[in-house]
């Protein structure tokens, strides 16, 4: 029965996506489509490409950081093909937390410290997702005059109130005891027991306020590189309108594509990108090709990272072995 349910889930997780590309392909035209990404300036994409990397090398950072704080003592070679891996398999799996649980997964085993990890990859999704509100909350606050739209205000407020409260129950006693108390049924054992690791696996980080403060500094920095990377793009396609709505809209987008109910993000990223940004007053066909181009250099840097996952299978046996 379990088996049957993960098979149906990644079944209709692939099934939005299709169904999501289907329906926006039917709302270009795919011959102005191709010709517009045709026309692209190849030295300002290649500078995108680029500029993601500092993504990739500041979310290893991170979590690097983070393993550090709990004497996690990795070489870093080991750390980079973990995180490498994770970024691959993100591509395919729901959203980015199926690249979290291979990375959990792949150092777990091979520490034999699988709470230890699994903290330190939880801790570096949260601040992510700090980081991305806090971004987009300056950013609103820069723009105010630019946009005044009740739907981005909407989304903003709903991702923002989401966090507020993971956080309270995560962190706060005296709710987290209460959200305990009311899951307290036969039918919420799940919910509660997934409520309780996450208490549990966070607050092995309660003695290293330091370290989360950085993490936290650390993570507006990475989420500010997505927005501008997206606007790199537009720049190579021709499009000049203010920074400013690339880092309202890209972080809410990132938000949404966080839900698991596609694979790697793939048709949602693609829809919510035509939504916001028409409200910046791009059509449908340029915000489709910022966002294909967008997921081109996501896909080529994921395909990177599987290269040095797949090439160091053997060093990883070896290490498997030879960990305590």
């Amino acid at each position: 029965m379990e088996y049957f349910k993960k098979v149906l889930s990644l079944f209709l997780r692939v099934s939005i996506s299709l169904l999501l590309l289907y329906f926006l392909f039917r709302q270009v035209e795919i011959d102005a489509l191709a010709e517009i990404i045709r026309g692209a300036d190849k030295p300002l994409l290649f500078l995108a490409f680029l500029v993601f990397f500092f993504c990739h090398a500041f979310c290893l950072f991170r979590w690097e950081m983070l393993l550090r704080a709990l004497k996690i003592r990795l070489p870093l070679k080991r750390v980079i093909i973990s995180f490498s891996g994770g970024a691959f398999f993100s591509l395919f799996l729901p959203s980015t937390i199926g690249g979290d649980l291979m990375r959990s997964v792949d150092l777990a085993a091979h520490t034999k410290k699988p709470k230890e990890i699994i903290a330190t990859v939880l801790l570096d999704r949260l601040s992510g997702f700090v980081g991305l509100v806090v971004l987009c909350l300056l950013s609103l606050a820069f723009g105010w005059e630019l946009l005044k739209d009740r739907s981005v205000f909407l989304s903003l407020g709903l991702i923002t109130a989401v966090l507020s409260a993971i956080l309270i129950v995560l962190f706060n006693k005296s709710v987290y005891g209460i959200v305990n108390r009311l899951l307290h049924s036969p039918d919420s054992g799940k919910i509660r027991q997934l409520i309780k690791s996450l208490h549990d696996e966070i607050h092995i980080f309660r003695h290293h306020k330091r370290v989360i403060i950085n993490n936290l500094l650390l993570s507006v920095v990475i989420q500010a590189i997505s927005p501008l990377t997206v606007y790199i793009i537009a720049l190579s396609l021709g499009i000049k309108v203010s920074i400013v709505y690339f880092f309202i809209f890209v972080p809410i987008i990132g938000a949404i594509t966080l839900l698991p109910i596609s694979i790697g993000g793939l048709g949602l990223r693609d829809a919510t990108m035509i939504f916001f940004f028409a409200k910046a007053g791009l059509g449908k066909d340029i915000s489709f090709a910022i966002s294909l181009l967008n997921f081109f250099i996501i896909l080529m840097w994921g395909v990177i990272g599987g290269f040095i996952y797949v090439l160091t299978i053997r060093h990883r046996r070896i290490q498997h072995h030879k960990a305590p």
